[in-house]
């Protein structure tokens, strides 16, 4: 149907003899002749700016012939085309009527009624479709699809956009969705770096709305598709992003132009940013009179603030938007978050008590028009939960797992007063990565946790709380401790926008203070970690590092925890490191230093305080799929080394997301290469064991009867002592997931991950961990660790004995059902 949101009509010729065929169509508002304005509804005296009916203007001019109005239609040329070919066709549909010609007549009113009378009543029913606003009008007009191999006529300047559209990433990016066929505008042809315009050639409004899709960048004026008038921009979009994180979907978008009808206008692309997210992305751009998706906007809602949380909808999955809660005029909390104006997913709780009583504005950045979803935000003393809380069907049942949203590196790993501190990354909004804090768990026996509030929040939106480590300074070499019968702990962490930041707790990490002097060091890098060197009496903090455009581990040197001076640095670990000393087979007069880093590769050497020199090459360390950015604990009392590894299992469908492995003791073993690494489970599995099943002495056999066949608990320690006899491969599978020992190559299948493991007398021992959602394998004295996320998450517990090519033999079988962690006593 014709363009615009009201209408005009039209009386033409019929060729089947009636008097005359109606066709309606509608008019932008303030179309028609310069300086008119919109008409009020009703019938007003036919005159050369008159209005039949409806709240819009009609075109006309005067009848040569008869001094009446002559109603003109203007349709596109894709319309005269369709017309032509089709005079008498009529749409099906109740949303417009198709004209049965083009041809224009003049018409008197007297002939105009005896035209409504002889239509019985038709042309009321198309005036009154006509009049819809924004319902229908003339047949979409694709403006740019950028399907072809050049922009046409299209101009570019600068670098941004290439010699023509993309077709997908370019490389560096991240995977993009959203555009419309094959080919699209993306200016990251240079990457962020890439600056320039592309400008479309001139046309005139004709429809009442421009509809786009559009992503990348969220910089007004820099990253944009603006609406130029005379040289002047008079509308402008942008993409959605403006932090890390985000997404590369273009999304729909467009600008009501109604009041610009009739006006010369072009399109122009933008790309004047150089940071992250310095691109845009454009498709589809078409003129229409049907309404598209305006440009989100910002909005509030202001609350008293009475409970402990706020409760705020998720949909994961769901575009991010930027959410800040505003008390006093100052924003306290700010945060990215994936809002539900739909079906809820799980509700996220943020932490208002330090502002209870206080009136409170929520702020949310970019939300699409008739968005709901600020109504929805709820305020709670407890967390909103559609399951019991830690009973959820993928819940961890033995290992560390957030209450809400993503984990990931442990952080300030630390025994103080009889606790053990958990603090790792958190994004607290989100089942995704992203908004980094600090949370904070405490344990009285390394295996039950309990959350404490959020320890350590950016300082600022964008600001994100990275990676570190904690100690306790016992000999208050900072001067921060402030008496009383706490011990002082010091953590440190990467500031994002900082860098190395110090903070310090005298309340058992319950709180934390900033030392004014942050950051204390600038470098291109991030994870501090944090030791005391008892030879030297002074802390080394190591870092990773990235200059020169390599990846370092540096040292660096302080009395005081406060002014730190470069050391040295060694090349090739990647982020997160870890440094301690062990006693080879436990031999106190054998030390040596371990250094270790997000992989968990390793190398042994000697360190002077300063100097870290390696006496092995890089070693493999755990030999699964899910472990990362492992830390140890500082300040353990009974002298252990033990590990917390990022459990990378994923949690669909959940509130929450990722794991901690489960804690393990370290060890250095002589072996014929040297002193090697070895992984252990923490020797406080005891405390989660309830009675085993021991079996000795069974036979195994290719289709013959299975020890596991009845065994039914969903958490289990399995402990095997393998026999392989004459089979060429034997094992168990385990949640679905292949435990397999290949005899002939003496290696071990763990999922699709393999390590050697030789036989020792004849034999393969191993310890598995079986819980929801992970295995964890020891083999080969602890020097083989393999990680895993089970093939079966969610369904019942399946085990079985696998043999193949022959007979085996199990020594021995011990299988534990294991407690929950969650079901143990309260802690304090």
């Amino acid at each position: 149907m014709p363009r615009g949101s009201g209408g005009f009509a039209r009386a033409h010729a019929s060729p089947l003899g009636q008097e005359h065929c109606l066709e309606v169509e509608p008019v932008v508002a303030g179309r028609g002749f310069p300086g008119r304005g919109r008409a009020p509804v009703g019938v007003r005296g036919v005159d050369r700016h008159a209005s039949l009916v409806g709240p819009d203007p009609i075109s006309c001019s005067p009848s040569p012939r008869e001094g009446l109005p002559r109603f003109r239609s203007r349709p596109s040329a894709r319309v005269r085309q369709h017309h032509a070919s089709h005079p008498l066709r009529h749409r099906a549909n109740s949303s417009s009527v198709t004209p049965c010609s083009n041809l224009t007549t003049t018409m008197n009113v007297p002939r105009f009624r005896r035209c409504v009378s002889l239509l019985g009543g038709l042309l009321p029913a198309c005036l009154s479709l006509a009049l819809i606003d924004g319902a229908s009008g003339a047949e979409d007009q694709v403006f740019a699809d950028f399907e072809g191999p050049t922009y046409g006529a299209w101009k570019a300047t600068g670098d941004a956009f290439g010699a023509g559209p993309a077709t997908g990433a370019l490389p560096g990016q991240m995977p993009l969705s959203g555009f419309i066929g094959k080919g699209f505008v993306n200016s990251f042809h240079h990457g962020d770096a890439g600056t320039g315009t592309l400008t479309s050639p001139e046309f005139t409004i004709t429809r009442g709305y421009v509809a786009f899709r559009i992503g990348g960048g969220g910089f007004e004026g820099k990253t944009c598709l603006n609406l130029l008038v005379e040289g002047k921009v008079v509308r402008s979009a942008t993409g959605p992003n403006t932090t890390s994180g985000g997404s590369e979907a273009l999304e729909p978008s467009g600008w009501d132009v109604r009041d610009l009808a009739g006006r010369k206008a072009s399109l122009q692309v933008v790309d004047a940013a150089t940071g992250g997210w310095g691109h845009v992305n454009l498709d589809q751009v078409v003129f229409t009179d049907r309404k598209p998706p305006g440009q989100p906007r910002t909005a509030t809602r202001e609350v008293v603030l009475h409970k402990h949380y706020l409760q705020l909808p998720v949909k994961t999955g769901a575009k991010q938007r930027r959410l800040a809660l505003v008390v006093g005029g100052k924003v306290v909390r700010e945060c990215d978050i994936e809002l539900a104006d739909g079906e809820v997913d799980w509700w996220a709780p943020m932490d208002v008590a330090p502002w209870k009583g206080s009136m409170a504005t929520i702020r949310v950045e970019k939300l699409p028009e008739g968005s709901g979803v600020l109504a929805r935000v709820e305020q709670g003393d407890s967390i909103r939960a559609t399951e019991p809380l830690y009973r959820e069907r993928l819940r961890p049942q033995f290992h560390f797992s957030p209450r809400r949203g993503w984990n990931n590196d442990p952080n300030g790993l630390v025994f103080s007063q009889g606790e053990y501190h958990l603090f790792y990354q958190n994004n607290p909004y989100g089942w995704n990565w992203g908004n980094m804090h600090w949370a904070h768990a405490v344990s009285l026996d390394l295996v039950h946790w309990r959350e404490l509030p959020i320890a350590i929040y950016p300082r600022e939106y964008g600001d994100s709380v990275f990676s570190g480590s904690a100690v306790v300074d016992r000999m208050n070499t900072s001067g921060w401790r402030a008496g009383g019968k706490d011990e002082l702990l010091v953590a440190a962490f990467t500031s994002t926008g900082r860098g190395e930041c110090i903070v310090y707790s005298n309340d058992r990490g319950r709180t934390w203070h900033e030392y004014e002097g942050n950051p204390v060091v600038r470098h291109q890098g991030r994870d501090p970690r944090l030791f005391w060197y008892e030879p030297g009496k002074h802390w080394v903090m190591a870092l990773y590092d990235e200059a020169e455009g390599k990846q370092w581990i540096t040292f660096h040197t302080s009395a005081d925890l406060k002014h730190w001076e470069y050391g040295s640095r060694i090349e090739g670990f990647f982020e997160c490191p870890d440094m301690f000393e062990l006693a080879v087979d436990g031999n106190p007069a054998a030390r040596k230093w371990v250094l270790t880093a997000a992989s968990s590769e390793y190398r042994v050497g000697t360190f002077d305080g300063k100097t870290f020199t390696p006496e092995t090459p890089k070693l493999p360390g755990h030999r699964g799929e899910a472990f990362y950015a492992a830390q140890t604990y500082s300040d353990m009392p009974d002298g252990r080394r033990v590990q917390v590894g990022w459990g990378q299992m994923a949690s669909p469908g959940m509130p929450f997301n990722q794991m901690m492995c489960f804690p393990c003791e370290l060890s250095l073993k002589s072996t014929p290469a040297g002193p090697r690494l070895s992984w252990h489970p923490a020797s406080e599995l005891c405390l989660l064991r309830r009675e085993a099943r021991h079996l000795s002495k069974v036979a195994l056999s290719p289709g013959g009867p299975d020890p596991l066949a009845h065994e039914k608990a969903e958490l289990l320690e399995l402990r095997a002592s393998i026999v392989p006899g004459e089979a060429t491969t034997v094992g168990f599978t385990l949640r679905g997931t292949p435990v397999s020992y290949d005899v002939a190559r003496q290696e071990l299948t763990v999922g699709k991950r393999h390590a050697p493991v030789p036989l020792h007398e004849g034999r393969i021992e191993l310890q598995i961990l079986c819980d929801r959602t992970s295995l964890e394998v020891f083999a080969d004295q602890g020097l083989v660790y393999m990680p895993s996320n089970v093939a079966e998450k969610g369904k019942a517990a399946r085990y079985s004995t696998v043999v193949t090519g022959g007979t085996a033999r199990l020594a021995t079988l011990d299988l534990i059902p294991l407690k929950s962690i969650w079901g143990g006593k309260p802690l304090p």
